[in-house]
């Protein structure tokens, strides 16, 4: 009877896949504004140790990194698609990172950031349909100075 009730208990792997699924369900609920303070307190992390003046995709490799040991779902180089007038576009531009499938983060490593490049972000959460953003500049001496944060009707 001991043999019986082994075979009857779950076998690890099910364990694990549990765990998996509380914590899909536990960033699943979490906001676009809980998101956001995770993304930017691990730009700044990222920021502190590698300083400024790299290759914008030294800091999104990075930055993916340190999001998803935080425990998020972290895309980089999406396709977004939008539709203009009836016509599909499959790839209308790329998000340099997608967290969560709800906030877009484009990255930078620039002196400074231009009016050009916060409208773009703007442009980018409407056609994605996406509340939150960010435009993290990693080219800034400190990043608290490198961050834009951009909302599409977002309940603050």
């Amino acid at each position: 009877s001991a043999k019986a009730s082994r075979a009857t208990s779950p076998p690890t792997p099910t364990k694990t896949k549990t765990v998996f699924s509380r914590r899909d369900a536990e960033t699943q609920r979490m906001t676009e504004n809980e998101l956001g303070t995770i993304i930017v307190d691990a730009a700044i992390a990222v920021h502190r140790e590698l300083g400024p003046g790299l290759l914008e995709t030294v800091y999104e490799v990075a930055l993916a990194y340190e999001l998803q040991q935080r425990g998020l779902m972290v895309e980089r180089q999406v396709p977004i698609p939008i539709k203009f007038k009836g016509i599909n576009f499959n790839e209308a531009f790329r998000a340099d990172l997608f967290v969560e499938n709800k906030v877009i983060v484009e990255l930078k490593s620039v002196e400074k950031v231009t009016a050009a490049h916060k409208k773009q972000i703007q442009t980018y959460l409407r056609l994605a349909e996406r509340k939150l953003g960010y435009l993290l500049n990693f080219g800034e001496a400190l990043m608290k100075d490198g961050i834009t944060r951009a909302v599409n009707g977002l309940e603050e």
